[in-house]
């Protein structure tokens, strides 16, 4: 099988088209023909700091976590799948698993779920990673009807997930923007949208809460910018984080009562550890998608396999609005 792989890592690492044995069918395992993958933030850390990450692959390596494919072979003790299933799912890509940017991936069937009929699979690739992520974090915030809820990077990634599956939740939703472009994204989800350039933290949570703060904070920036999730969040109120490597003070937390839940949504295959919630959340990801209530922003480049390279540095410049998928 055709495979993009890396034989270094570094910011001057080329990926390079090699040929690969196809994987066979394991017990608990699928053998998935890989259609689209998306790229995620995660993907380019890996591909620019390799080994300095715990969870890098050996090289040479085939990265790539998400994906949607068909299922060609099934392996002993799955069910619920069979080959010619159309599926999607977050598998590969770190550790000793093999990742999506080839022909054929192996995928435990515990990650996967069948895909939505509504998306096409340049879509539906671009969906598991960060939809996992939204999902994770506003389930642990408790995220409901009558709850203000904002979103930092509301036109991102993961952001983007979080804006339309809050508002799927009954919440009542915000996102920080930096531009008109962005601003009219969130305005579509049916959203309000801040922009933190012209707006300071004070003075939106003054506008749109009468200075008490939101109930749950939702931050996909991360980094330095959780001091104004923990700034802009009511008393006892639930701030959510994927990004949250630094040291910082904790004392506003402490003066708050507030609660905050990290996301680290690679647990699962990085760990064996509850590999079936993500093909649980995912099954419920696709339903939500299937009712109208959910669609993935996909940047407008486009690119194929000869091309992850241009992908990567798509998702890197910051000029990417939505996710970056790369078609198999």
């Amino acid at each position: 099988m055709k495979a993009m792989i890396l034989n270094e890592y570094g910011d001057n690492a080329k990926f390079q088209l090699d040929e690969l044995p196809q994987p066979d069918a394991k017990a608990g395992h699928v053998v998935v023909r890989v259609a689209a993958t998306s790229v995620n933030t995660v993907d380019t850390m890996i591909h620019h700091m390799g080994n300095d990450l715990p969870f890098s692959p050996d090289l040479p390596a085939v990265l790539g976590m998400d994906f949607a494919g068909t299922i060609e072979t099934v392996g002993e003790d799955v069910t619920g799948f069979a080959p010619g299933d159309e599926v999607y799912g977050c598998a590969g890509g770190l550790a000793d698993l093999q990742g999506t940017l080839a022909e054929f991936m192996l995928a435990d069937a515990k990650l996967i779920a069948h895909k939505p009929k509504s998306l096409s699979m340049r879509e539906a690739a671009a969906l598991p990673l960060v939809g996992i992520t939204a999902f994770e974090g506003l389930q642990r915030a408790g995220t409901g009807a009558g709850h203000k809820v904002l979103v930092h990077g509301g036109a991102g990634g993961v952001g983007h997930v979080a804006v339309q599956l809050a508002k799927h939740f009954g919440a009542d939703v915000y996102s920080t923007v930096s531009n008109e472009k962005q601003m009219a994204v969130i305005e579509g989800y049916g959203a309000t949208a801040i922009n933190y350039k012209t707006e300071d933290v004070v003075d939106y949570v003054e506008k749109h809460t009468d200075g008490a703060g939101f109930d749950i904070v939702f931050d996909s920036v991360g980094g330095e910018n959780l001091t104004k999730s923990f700034e802009a969040a009511v008393l006892n109120g639930q701030v959510v984080t994927t990004v949250s490597m630094l040291e910082l003070d904790l004392t506003p937390v402490h003066f708050k009562g507030l609660s905050l839940h990290v996301v680290f949504v690679l647990i699962p295959m990085l760990q064996n550890y509850k590999r079936e919630d993500h093909g649980a959340a995912l099954a419920k990801l696709a339903k939500i998608v299937d009712m109208g209530a959910l669609k993935p922003l996909l940047d407008e480049t486009q690119f194929d396999l000869k091309e992850v390279g241009k992908a990567y540095d798509r998702l890197t410049s910051g000029q990417a609005i939505g996710k970056v998928v790369v078609e198999v």
